[in-house]
């Protein structure tokens, strides 16, 4: 029985808000619409003489009449003026509705779209079983659920490290069990919205659609509403939009209803909600009109839609979203500089021209969304099409030279030329990972080698890399990547090559000794005395303890892999390395390592190196 964490610690504070993440069918008809009209008293006949124990015999030429009850006060009560229900729709209205309208206006719509033999239990929920690299499905089931919520709900940006990224998105899409005392939807809710504030929305689509739409909550709905729009996927979003009952009152979302209204054969509705939002301003005009070209491709109507982007200042998702899906073309002062956002988005939207994903492809591969291959498939595909795309095309050309030019020196200088300088964008290290590991340990390349080793370790080619250890020396920066990324040490590391690579550190405050440092120390590599040391000469303070630090080392005694790797989530945000402290590499680093997620923490300990 694996240990359970502590409900004391279960007041976790990060800094940021937690997020804590219908009746019958009614008359249409007013009040007393549905009585019968009384009808009036009839007159008493005389009541004829009979004999006892005698069926009374009816009066000749008589007929029977209905006993009616009287109304009470009587027939002379006056009657109030009937007052209508607000809302309530003409008649000429209700003949114009359609049936899907019609259904939800009386409240026939079903919660359902599936057959009850069809329907997912919500017991597991996630993409990656045990048997496909997920986390163990029950890890946790018996943990307390504020601290799963705190976790999921604190990281609220991508993280610094791509290694952090690619384990945290794992963890995330894991097919998990919901925390003892949460709502299975709710923690799905909260894994999307995590999913989607790293920038994996393609990962938090797939994981909403784990769920049936009839299950769905409002914060669900939302972070669902995000990852499609985010994919140009609105079509996607439709099951929830008919049949949940959800609605989020935004104009995107009203937009959206009537878009899934086309798309299900409700072309004139659909025209004439969208007409309706057009002319009374329910959003800014071009997000109408995109809405309408984009209902238009269901085949309603036969009118042309005319974007207009004169007085457009501002690129917004749905904006991106539509005009992507449509192919309509942004105006380009619109798509100068984009955000990170746009950038991430573009990388993985197949509908768009290769130039403006690999536009977008750096920063994805140094966050940890596109791997190495990706990023080699996109420019194997712009060197295959020949077309002309400026500087992208001359770095296709020269990938392609890091690969089969047949002498290794034109290799490795292709490489070079790829990375661009001697401090390449980490992307370009992602890039050009299996070129690398293809070039031969020489001493005529040791100059090259800690770049080198850097690039296959973004791929985790870690056994390609320590082919170059027997050629570097101690204390060097290939070799402070090396003692970090092997598999399997029998030695801890000694005094003599920290000391040297300490005296040779140029980076700010030394930060890529205090990361190596901490790295080691984290993976057991320092005996302890001597990490104290160097965490006195550097001002470290590796022991120092804070509630998330208490938090991470508690989940790793109690050997819980998921709950660790959301806890290092929380503690890896930031746009840059200079956001990390030792102290929070560390610790996880140690957590990590001792829940068996080895390779992830060795990884993030050389990557922290290589780019502190």
């Amino acid at each position: 029985m694996k240990p359970v964490l502590l409900a004391g610690v279960a007041a976790l504070t990060f800094g940021s808000t937690l997020v804590m993440a219908q009746g019958s069918p009614e008359s249409l008809l007013p009040p007393g619409f549905d009585d019968p009209a009384p009808a009036p008293s009839p007159t008493p006949a005389p009541r004829p003489t009979t004999q006892p124990n005698q069926p009374a015999a009816p009066a000749p030429g008589a007929t029977s009449s209905p006993v009616v009850q009287p109304l009470p006060g009587g027939p002379d009560t006056p009657i109030d003026p009937v007052e209508l229900p607000d809302g309530l729709p003409s008649l000429e209205e209700l003949e114009n509705l359609d049936t899907d309208e019609l259904d939800e206006l009386l409240g026939l719509k079903p919660r359902y779209d599936i057959p009850p033999a069809a329907r997912r239990s919500t017991e597991r929920i996630g993409l990656l079983a045990p048997s496909e690299n997920g986390l163990p499905t029950a890890s946790l089931r018996n943990q307390p659920a504020s601290i799963v919520r705190a976790a999921l709900a604190g990281t609220t940006r991508p993280l610094v490290s791509r290694w952090g990224h690619i384990m945290l998105r794992r963890a995330l899409a894991s097919r998990l069990n919901a925390p003892a005392g949460m709502d299975p939807v709710e923690f799905a809710a909260l894994r999307a919205a995590t999913l989607n504030a790293i920038g994996e929305y393609s990962v938090a689509r797939a994981l909403v659609q784990d769920v049936d739409t009839g299950n769905w909550n409002d914060a669900l709905t939302t972070e669902a509403f995000r990852a499609y729009v985010a994919t140009a996927d609105l079509v996607g979003i439709c099951p929830a939009v008919q049949v949940s009952g959800v609605s989020l009152e935004t104009p995107e979302w009203q937009m959206a209803e009537s878009i899934c209204a086309a798309f299900s054969g409700q072309g004139a509705r659909a025209g004439s909600e969208l007409n309706r939002a057009l002319s009374r301003g329910l959003a800014d005009p071009i997000d109408v009109l995109l809405a309408q070209r984009y209902a238009g491709a269901a085949g309603y109507g036969r009118r042309a839609v005319n974007l207009e982007w004169e007085g457009v200042e501002e690129l917004t998702p749905w904006r991106f979203a539509l005009a992507n899906a449509v192919g309509a073309e942004i105006p380009s002062g619109l798509l100068d500089d984009p955000s990170p956002y746009f950038q991430r988005v573009a990388a993985t939207a197949p509908m768009l021209p290769l130039a403006q994903r690999l536009g977008g492809a750096d920063r994805a591969a140094r966050e940890g969304i596109l791997s190495s291959n990706a990023m080699v498939d996109l420019y194997s595909q712009l060197h295959a099409q020949g077309s002309d795309a400026g500087e992208y095309s001359r770095l296709a050309s020269r990938l392609r030279s890091a690969y089969v030019a047949p002498d290794p020196a034109e290799r490795l200088a292709a490489v070079k030329d790829v990375w661009g300088g001697t401090e390449p964008d980490y992307g370009r290290l992602v890039l050009t990972a299996y070129a690398a590991a293809r070039i031969q340990p020489d001493d005529a390349h040791a100059e090259d080698a800690p770049l080198l080793i850097a690039a296959m370790l973004t791929a985790g080619l870690e056994r390609d890399a320590l082919l170059w250890a027997g050629l570097l020396p101690q204390g060097s920066a290939g070799w402070a990547l090396l003692a970090l990324a092997q598999p399997d040490r029998r030695n801890p590391v000694g005094s003599g090559p920290l000391d040297s690579f300490v005296d040779d550190d140029t980076s700010a405050d030394r930060r890529k000794s205090q990361f190596l440092l901490a790295g080691l120390a984290g993976l057991g590599r320092l005996e302890q005395g001597l990490a104290n040391d160097f965490s006195d000469r550097l001002a470290a303070d590796l022991s120092r303890q804070t509630k998330w630090s208490r938090l991470i080392d508690a989940a790793a005694d109690a050997n819980n892999a998921p709950l660790v790797a959301m806890l290092a989530g929380v503690g890896m945000q930031g746009e840059g390395w200079n956001r990390m402290t030792a102290r929070h590499l560390f610790h996880i680093v140690s957590a990590l390592n001792r829940v068996g997620l080895s390779a992830e923490a060795r990884m993030i300990a050389a990557e922290a190196v290589a780019r502190g």
